[in-house]
């Protein structure tokens, strides 16, 4: 067999791991706080087989933290007392900003790593059915991308709906620009791909502009604050159609891929339905996350019902699964919706506890050196000035600024790396040190545009100063 089909069948017919093993990830997102890239490295690689460990650390660490809090303090019920009533600063929700930016940065590190030998090949996207770490990342990438997008800040439109359309038509020309790139690219180079994903022309750039422009079309004829039962509705609606009709086999099986465009690209074509569905879904998570709040009780709240959904989503998609299919992201069915918000929401929800400890502790001890991405205030009138502490996570900003150039850099860096590293031979050793080089150089690119105060959105390079401007949100 020749590099290219080996690589292909490295990376095909595989089945995924466990909705177990897949949620220990999200645990782990207090230690990112400290440390950005390497965790995420080691976890999908060399310390992947012993990430269970890894829990019992934390809550061991977390528990020697109260007790120091306990023994510090001698009203400690008057400093959470306290503590719930204290009022935040923010221009941007921090763990739904550094919910974006992990999301992206796995995404960055499982697209390359998923062609060494020493990415466990249960974490990477599985070939019909079953529950990888990769095919969670792709669900998350379009939820992450629908929490912050102009619906879901609450954005109305102006002028007609035609003139509307015509806007969020225009809004994708980078993505599809960047799905032709790459088609042009893997076609003229040989490079290795793996068919059955999206198909022999379809990519997940086309996934992406596709289901933003039919979510705008559909969000400016309804409203946005129903957009769940929007959501319900078409994953339901897709399920039905996948058992009642010959749809299922056809994806699964039918591979005359020569016949027509159609059958060429089918995975592609169809899962758009459930991506629709689940950006759907993270609009509406995010019109309720972006209202305003000001008290730690308040966003505590937001947390606790966050988690509450999450319970019930996974106890939904155990229902789904024993009565219709298990997750398919190749078919992007009703199990593979429900598993992706379900696990969107509790990576959210880690990210938010784990920040609002790292707050309590900031309070408690008075040392402003505990990275936390809040900051607080005395009064209501103070928390309006909108100041936080995320102009100080340097790399977290500059990924968040710049998230579809960050995903794009590490598309062609990918590429770059495979055409000039044997990744199947490597040893565990060097395939880490080549990820680490790799993310070295796309966290170094994105840090300098952001240094510089470029800021590349929807194909426009728009010079900034940092200390005015907050992030870039999504696509406008």
């Amino acid at each position: 067999m020749s590099q290219k089909d080996l690589k292909e069948a490295f990376v095909s017919n595989l089945n995924g791991t466990s909705l177990q093993e897949v949620a220990l990830g999200s645990l782990l997102s207090p230690v990112y706080f400290s440390v950005l890239i390497l965790p995420l490295v080691l976890s999908c690689t060399i310390l992947s087989s012993v990430l269970q460990h890894v829990i019992p650390s934390l809550l061991l660490v977390t528990l020697c933290f109260y007790c120091y809090v306990h023994l510090k303090n001698q009203h400690p019920q008057n400093t959470v007392s306290s503590f719930l009533q204290s009022h935040v600063q923010y221009k941007q929700i921090p763990f739904v900003t550094i919910f974006r930016v992990l999301v992206n940065v796995k995404t960055a590190i499982s697209i390359l790593a998923v062609d060494f030998s020493v990415f466990p090949r249960r974490y990477a996207k599985t070939e019909t059915y079953g529950t990888g770490v990769m095919d969670f990342g792709v669900g998350a990438y379009v939820f992450a991308n629908a929490l912050v997008c102009p619906e879901a800040r609450g954005k109305s439109f102006s002028g007609s709906r035609m003139n509307h359309i015509k806007k969020q038509l225009l809004s994708v020309w980078p993505l599809l620009a960047l799905g032709m790139g790459r088609l042009v690219s893997v076609k003229m180079t040989g490079y290795h791909e793996h068919v059955t994903e999206y198909g022999v022309h379809w990519n997940f750039f086309f996934t992406l502009a596709i289901v933003r422009v039919v979510a705008s079309l559909l969000l400016a004829v309804l409203p946005a604050n129903r957009s769940w039962v929007y959501a319900v509705m078409i994953s339901g609606l897709y399920q039905l159609a996948l058992e009642k009709t010959e749809l299922k086999a056809f994806i699964l099986h039918n591979n005359d891929r020569e016949k027509d465009f159609l059958h060429a690209n089918k995975e592609g074509i169809f899962s758009v339905v459930g991506y629709v569905a689940l950006y759907l879904a993270g609009v509406q998570v995010g019109l309720y996350v972006m209202q305003p709040r000001s008290l730690v009780r308040q966003w505590l709240k937001v947390l606790f019902n966050l988690s509450f959904v999450s319970l019930a989503l996974f106890a939904a998609l155990w229902v789904c699964q024993t009565l219709t299919e298990p997750v398919s992201r190749c078919l992007a069915n009703l199990s593979f919706f429900i598993w992706s918000v379900a696990q969107s929401l509790l990576f959210l929800c880690c990210i938010g506890f784990a920040d609002m400890v790292l707050l309590f502790s900031k309070k408690t001890s008075g040392c402003h050196l505990v990275p936390s991405s809040w900051s607080l205030c005395k009064k209501q009138s103070d928390s309006d000035q909108k100041t936080d502490d995320m102009d100080g996570l340097c790399l977290v900003q500059a990924v968040s600024r710049n998230q579809l150039f960050f995903f794009l850099l590490a598309n062609v860096m990918t590429g770059m790396t495979n055409s000039v590293v044997d990744t199947l031979s490597c040893s565990s050793l060097l395939s880490v040190c080549v990820l680490v080089l790799y993310m070295f150089m796309n966290c170094f690119v994105i840090y300098l545009l952001h240094v510089c105060g470029s800021q590349l959105n929807s194909g426009e390079v728009e010079f900034v100063k940092l200390r005015d401007e907050s992030v870039s949100w999504g696509w406008n």
